[in-house]
């Protein structure tokens, strides 16, 4: 369960007809840029380019602090709140939430995205109705600095990537404090306890528990 199609439902994002080009969707993180700028030159009158290559939805809240670099898109509807700090190709889908601190590049958010307190997302993509728990991250670059691989049981796919954080899949809760490290998977509807250190894919309607214990809800 860690093909496109399995983890995410597409419809809740502008990146669809992107993202259905890719069999895996890590392969996607290496042309969020420049699909984000095709994007943007063919968006409505509803949004507006706040500064070059920075289109911001109508009904969007964005506070004076925040940072916006470029390019991004902020969805309808979508709130970015107080030193929110977006670097840059960042696609921010529809009634997202990015709050408080939180530091995001290169990564893709479908709609109804949470990440509200003090997260960092790099190079990575959380699909719909997904949330981050405060002080949860991802981690997208290995101490070695090594390519970053996806562990599935026996299997390792090899992504040629040096930056690689995470891939949520639909409605994934992830607890307080959480670490999301380089090339982790998580199926969608699963749960990760706080605190967790988190490697490797996780099934679909799982729950990740203290020490690693992953279990099917019930």
């Amino acid at each position: 369960m860690i093909k496109t199609p399995e983890l995410f439902n597409l419809e809740h994002t502008m990146a669809k007809s992107y993202l259905e080009k890719y069999e895996y969707p890590w392969q996607a993180l290496k042309g969020i840029k420049d699909m984000i700028l095709e994007l943007g030159s063919q968006l409505g009158e509803e949004y507006t380019e706040v500064s070059p290559s920075v289109w911001v939805h109508e009904t969007a809240i964005v506070a004076a602090t925040a940072y916006l670099g470029a390019p991004c898109i902020i969805g309808a509807n979508t709130e970015v709140r107080h030193c929110a700090f977006i670097r840059e190709s960042a696609l921010i889908g529809e009634n997202c939430v990015v709050g408080n601190s939180v530091e995001i590049k290169n990564a893709i958010l479908f709609d109804f995205v949470q990440v509200p307190h003090f997260n960092y997302v790099g190079d990575s993509i959380i699909g719909f109705k997904s949330h981050m728990g405060a002080g949860a991250v991802t981690s997208n670059v290995k101490s070695d600095q090594s390519e970053v691989a996806v562990k599935n049981g026996d299997e390792k796919f090899e992504t040629g990537l040096k930056k690689f954080g995470a891939i949520l899949g639909d409605n994934v809760e992830v607890g307080c404090n959480t670490v999301l490290n380089p090339g982790t998977v998580v199926g969608n509807n699963t749960n990760i306890y706080p605190l967790s250190c988190v490697r490797g894919v996780i099934p679909a309607n799982s729950i990740y528990k203290t020490g690693g214990i992953v279990v099917e809800k019930q």
